[in-house]
């Protein structure tokens, strides 16, 4: 089989041929259609991410397809079903072998590309804006890399769930995919200044921030007393630092959000959280805005859309 492996930090990885892999207790073999792309994996390729395996590795961390095989002790899904399941790595190729608990069975109707990038953004837009901020009906809610593949589910997600939803992205046409997600309003970070902005409406109730630098620090002057930030991650390269006497003078708390790090130590919050999203998805409330779809042999092409934030919402790799 086909699949891009990263054999040194900070090199791109290859498209190799490997044996296809042998499925193992517990585990299912999926015939891999396509495997969403996340910044997490430019992190991997560098060898920065928190969760980074060990060389060599397959890369890809979120796959659907269809079940080929299942091993001992799988007694809850069989062959033929189709599937997504979040990984961690080995997406990226033409079979990959997963743990079973951690296959969704798709809804009627879903489409592999649709897939393979729901469950990393929505899921964690929708943990964060729900489990960690609370985010409640009519609070102002401010959302940092607004047309980015986590930043536009938050928009749509904060829309479903009440909110009035302020996008902040970089250009008239990353604010026009924001405002088709359900923005109510839009700054543009390249030329409008955001705490001018948002004191102008009144401050932020919640910040959703996967940007950091200077961008966090604006959002953070802009908070009104009792905010909650979410600190999703640092697209800009700069990891912002935080003076704890200004969150006591407006009572501010900041969350730190790390998805894939539930299903360590409190899954539920997670398989909860995606029973509520794919429901939303098959009631046509949800629907991913995927701005590439490339085969494996671009994936590279790919990671380089996410390096230069040339696309916006999800670029996918279909296989």
């Amino acid at each position: 089989m086909k699949a891009l492996v990263v054999s040194q930090h900070d090199v791109a990885p290859r498209v190799e041929t490997l044996p296809i892999p042998d499925v193992s207790v517990n585990k299912i073999r999926l015939k891999i259609e396509a495997c969403g792309l996340n910044f997490a994996d430019l992190l991997m390729v560098k060898g920065t991410y928190q969760d980074t395996p060990a060389l060599p590795f397959t890369l890809g961390m979120e796959v659907a397809g269809t079940i080929d095989a299942v091993g001992e002790g799988v007694t809850h899904l069989h062959p033929g079903q189709r599937v997504a399941v979040f990984g961690g790595q080995g997406g990226l190729a033409d079979y990959g072998v997963f743990d079973a608990d951690r296959a969704v069975v798709l809804p009627d109707g879903m489409s592999a590309v649709d897939a393979a990038a729901f469950q990393v953004a929505y899921g964690t837009s929708h943990v964060a804006l729900s489990h960690r901020a609370r985010l409640q009906p009519g609070e102002t809610l401010l959302v940092l890399g607004a047309a980015g593949g986590v930043g536009l589910t938050a928009v749509e997600i904060g829309k479903l769930m009440g909110a009035r939803v302020v996008a902040c992205a970089r250009g008239t046409d990353k604010l026009a995919v924001a405002q088709h997600a359900g923005a109510d309003h839009l700054i543009d970070a390249t030329t409008q200044d955001i705490r001018a902005e948002m004191k102008a409406l009144g401050g932020a109730d919640v910040v959703y921030d996967p940007v950091g630098g200077d961008q966090f620090t604006a959002a953070f002057r802009s908070c009104r007393p009792e905010a909650r930030i979410l600190t999703i991650g640092f697209a800009s390269g700069d990891v912002p630092q935080i003076k704890a006497n200004h969150l006591l003078v407006k009572n501010l708390t900041v969350h730190g959000l790390y998805w894939g790090g539930y299903l360590g130590f409190r899954p539920e919050v997670v398989t909860d959280s995606l029973a509520q999203l794919f429901a939303w998805y098959s009631d046509g409330r949800l629907k991913p805005h995927v701005s590439h779809a490339l085969p494996l042999d671009r994936a590279n092409e790919g990671l380089d859309l996410l390096r230069t934030r040339k696309s916006t919402g999800k670029v996918v790799i279909t296989i």
